[in-house]
């Protein structure tokens, strides 16, 4: 379970990273401009949702739960990218305590997409094959490496 919630973890982290990099890359950007920073984001979560998607080696039998995973990192992606884009719209003008609390609302926007994640990844997982598995787990296990430092 520690494993599955170790890769749930790294999942939201790398899309919320991708999400907040982004978001930051927009800065003073026009509302134009954000609705292709929102897009960009939206293309950026389906890119890694079929790139997990064919890392895992996702089967048909396993397609129905893949669809409530890869919703709920979407669903996850749209809440986290609404308190970035909140954070960064007060950056500017912000006090400390306001701040403070913008990053608290992404933090627990992250928290609670890692939660929900978990709650739809874990019976996918366990109807992995121990192969499958074990993509899974070597999988995470680079990405926490790489993007954990």
């Amino acid at each position: 379970m520690k494993t599955v919630i170790a890769i749930l973890g790294t999942a939201v982290l790398i899309g919320g990273a991708c999400a907040q990099s982004t978001a930051h890359a927009a800065g003073a950007a026009s509302a134009p401009a954000d609705s292709t920073a929102g897009a960009r984001r939206s293309t950026a979560v389906e890119k890694h949702i079929s790139e997990m998607h064919a890392t895992l080696k996702i089967t048909a039998a396993e397609e129905a739960q893949w669809t409530n995973v890869a919703q709920t990192m979407r669903d996850s992606a749209v809440e986290l990218d609404s308190a970035i884009d909140k954070r960064k719209a007060m950056i500017g003008t912000a006090t400390a305590p306001e701040n403070l609390s913008a990053y608290g609302d992404v933090a627990q926007a992250h928290a609670d997409g890692v939660k929900k994640l978990a709650v739809v990844f874990s019976p996918l997982y366990a109807s992995m094959s121990d192969d499958q598995k074990k993509l899974a787990d070597d999988e995470f296990a680079q990405r926490m490496h790489k993007h954990g430092k």
